[in-house]
């Protein structure tokens, strides 16, 4: 069977750009109060908690249609962290209710958005000629 990466790819941008949108279209309809509430319990200024929609919409849809994938990618992985960081470092070290790691999805969001920032979009992307495709 012949390989297709860029197909490979298209199928990973939708799969982790779709679900991290439904996260953000949550928080644009109930709000980011208790992301606020984070960043002041961790001497941060409340505003930085905007920049969630940075990561769970605008990254999510860039990489969905592959516009800017490098740069989708590490704003998507920067979320992923900052969400790590914030909200779950207590996770760290435990596993959920079925023997798995508590803090797999997240990892597997933040790992394969990194991955995004060295091979770009593909070729099935509305963009592929910046450096930041």
């Amino acid at each position: 069977m012949k390989k297709n990466i860029d197909l490979g790819m298209l199928i990973c941008r939708i799969a982790i750009g779709f679900p991290m949108s439904v996260y953000g279209i949550n928080k644009l309809i109930h709000g980011i109060g208790f992301i606020e509430d984070m960043m002041t319990m961790h001497d941060l200024p409340s505003f930085f908690a905007y920049g969630v929609f940075a990561g769970e919409i605008i990254a999510p849809v860039m990489l969905i249609i592959g516009f800017r994938a490098r740069l989708a990618g590490v704003v998507f992985a920067a979320n992923c962290f900052t969400a790590t960081i914030l909200a779950q470092t207590s996770n760290i070290f435990k596993l959920n209710d079925f023997g798995g790691w508590a803090l797999e999805l997240l990892a597997i969001y933040m790992l394969i958005g990194l991955s995004f920032f060295f091979t770009g979009a593909g070729k099935y992307a509305v963009s592929a000629s910046n450096k930041w495709d």
